[in-house]
This record gives structure tokens, sequence and C-alpha cells, in this order.
């Protein structure tokens, strides 16, 4: 679905344009929530509590959120203890051992598997990203990595397998609920509101994120000055180059204060003299404490700038390691990269 936004000059600035406008379309993909802990496990408890309230054990990856409960019926309620407790899990136990809270900062993807009619594209991958650390997704065309990464996000619901946030299970939650525990997603395609200005796209976020208008409009200003949009603040977004455009859809991702980033192709179609302003974005998310995982055909790119990548071939993990490991890995560069393939 695609929403297209085109305010009046004489609304374009009122929070009340934004309110009826962006508010239901964000609110769609995220869900409104209360103010959040500033510790991602007590946030994570605090949503699940939310979400069971509603009976989001319920809600498959296509149904509709709580208030367009008549598209699908309304949800049945549940219990919050009980469901954290199903939820709870005790993996990847190749590199946890530890006790139960060690899974905090964590997104682990446990056994995925998909099918399409009779062919089977993803078989029990499984794979992990720390927050603070940014992990590539790679693999020949038709390998399955595309699947994997869309099940992750939530656009593609899985056959099997589990997805866990900080120990959670959400693999049955909605892109919107994942983003709202903090899982955000960056899309290859503009994903701009282009009817909005530069900070009605932010705010649009912000007022979900964050209910203290006074609060909410310091985040607003400090986002801004980060990614060196103070002078395009009443621009509409129509109007922006591709990179003000890109920065601004950044901006508004972390708005919505992501534990993790998913970068959906950063490389593709963009020229070499663009390529060190993903390089600095990735630096910047790291820097923020933020886990980023990658998925491109740019296999150079993305190995100059990860901390590990996993290859898909076949829809099975190939391999795992540091860039330097993947380049030295036989069967990678045999059925990949290439024998002649260089850093």
């Amino acid at each position: 679905m695609r929403f297209r936004l085109s305010p009046s000059s004489s609304d374009a600035g009122s929070s009340g344009f934004l309110s009826r406008l962006a508010g239901p379309v964000i609110s769609r993909l995220m869900g409104r929530r209360r103010a959040r802990p500033a510790l991602a496990g007590g946030r994570l408890e605090r949503e699940l509590d939310d979400l069971n309230d509603a009976g989001a054990e319920n809600l498959g990856a296509e149904e509709a959120p709580p208030e367009f409960a008549h598209e699908t019926g309304s949800p049945t309620p549940g219990n919050g203890e009980e469901e954290r407790r199903r939820a709870r899990l005790s993996y990847p136990p190749q590199h946890d051992e530890g006790p139960e809270n060690d899974h905090e900062g964590l997104l682990a993807i446990h056994n995925l598997a998909k099918s399409y009619k009779a062919r089977r594209v993803v078989e029990d991958v499984s794979l992990h990203v720390a927050r603070g650390e940014a992990v590539g997704l790679l693999g020949p065309n038709g390998a399955g990595k595309t699947t994997v990464f869309y099940m992750i996000t939530g656009l593609v619901k899985p056959d099997k397998g589990v997805i866990a946030l900080d120990g959670y299970d959400v693999t049955g939650l909605p892109m919107y609920r994942r983003a709202r525990l903090g899982i955000g997603y960056l899309p290859q395609e503009a994903s701009i509101f282009r009817g909005l200005s530069v900070e009605d796209n932010i705010r649009a976020v912000l007022e979900i994120t964050q209910p203290d208008k006074r609060l909410r409009e310091q985040e607003l200003d400090a986002l801004l000055e980060e990614f060196k949009l103070e002078r395009l603040r009443h621009t509409p977004a129509i109007a922006l180059s591709g990179g003000e455009r890109r920065r601004c859809e950044i901006a508004r991702a972390l708005a919505g204060r992501p534990s993790f980033m998913l970068l959906d192709e950063p490389f593709a179609g963009i020229d070499p003299i663009a390529v060190g302003g993903i390089q600095d974005l990735v630096r910047h998310l790291k820097a923020r404490g933020i886990g980023v995982l990658i998925t491109d055909h740019s296999v150079r790119e993305t190995l100059g700038l990860t901390d590990r990548a996993y290859i898909i071939y076949n829809g099975h993990v190939l391999t795992e390691g540091t860039p330097e490991e993947i380049v030295a890995n036989p069967d990678v560069r045999r059925i990949y990269l290439g024998e002649d393939f260089r850093m």
C-alpha cells in the first residue's frame, strides 16, 4: 500500500494536520505506546505487557493492529506473565551459555525455514547480531538471503523457526510491533512522506515515541542537528535531493529509538562518491550502540564495513566469520566471490 500525503499551505505546519494524517499511518506501522524505560530489557518487558494485554499472541504477521480490529476480529486478552515465560529462550548455544539476562542486546534467529509452494527457499538458517556491531547477510542471487532478511523484518512470515529480541520470541509479531520493540528497518526504496516537511516527517514518529511535547521538540531539534537538516526543517520532503532525503529517512528511523537497524540494499543504485556516506552511517549507528544487519549485492563494500558476515547458499548458512575469514574461505570463493576476488 502506498501512502501519499499532500498538505495544504494552511495546514502543513499544524500539529492537527499531522495527527490526522501522519499519525494513523505511523500508528499502524509502529503502534501507539506509552513512554519507555531507558533500559532495553525494561522496555521489552513493558512493551510485552502492552502487547499481551491487547492479545498480541493472536496477531499474525499479516494481521492488523488493535485500532483496526474490525478488519480481522477482536483479539483475545492473554496472560502477560505466562506469555513472557513461554517466550523466554535459551539459545544460541554456540556463543551464549551464560545466564538468562545475557540475551539482552541480542537479535537472534534460530532455524528459520520458508517454502513457496513445493520449493524450499530457506532451511534451518540461524544467525545473531549484537548491539553495537555490523553484520552482513550475503550470498548469490536466488540463495535465499533476501527471504531471510524479510522474515527478520516481518515482511515475510516464516514457516518455522524463531526470531528473538533480547531473549523474547517476536516471531509472531507483525512489522509495526517489532518496530515498537526496537527493530528498525530502512528500505532500499524512498520511504519518506513526500507531502510533509522534513521536521514533520520526523515529528510524526516522535509523537508516538515521546508523549511529552517539550521533550519531543528537544529530540526533534537534536536529530535535525545531528543529521545537518536544520536549514531544511521546513522544506517539503518532495523537494529534497537524494542525499538529503536519505538523511531525513535515517533521522526518522532513529526517532523510533531502535536497538537494531536492518538496512536493505544500502549500496544499490548509488554513485561511488556516495559509498562513503553509507559507511559513515553504519559507523554512526554502531557508535550509538545500535546493531546493524545489512543485505546487499555489493560484496566488497559490505565486507569493508561489517564486523562479521553470513554467506547464504542454497537456502542454508554456508559459513560465518570476519571479512578476512569470509574472503579466505575456499568454498565461498568457489561458489560466490570467485578466485580473483580481492578486498
